[in-house]
């Protein structure tokens, strides 16, 4: 389950999208907002269950690389992944 969740990121960074970081409402909102103000697409993608990382305890080096979920534990369903990539044809906000 962990290396389908690696590919579909992968898949996200090879069409453009670049990870921003995870959040939680009423910021995810305010965040997905302003990138769209910004002149950015936004793509927010659900945090899934049972993908804790099993090599670290929440290290900044797993946290990094998007591995490491053991602080949203049991609240995966609050937070999302927030990913930008710049608009083709910016429109004027």
């Amino acid at each position: 389950m962990g290396n389908d969740r690696r590919s579909n990121l992968g898949e996200l960074e090879k069409q453009g999208w670049v990870r921003q970081f995870v959040a939680s409402e009423p910021r995810l909102s305010e965040a997905a907002a302003l990138y769209g103000e910004l002149g950015f697409d936004v793509h927010l993608e659900s945090i899934r269950k049972g993908q804790d990382c099993d090599t670290c305890s929440g290290t900044e080096e797993h946290k990094d690389k998007g591995e490491c979920r053991v602080c949203f534990d049991g609240f995966e369903d609050q937070y999302k992944i927030i990913f930008t990539r710049r608009r083709k044809n910016p429109q004027p906000a």
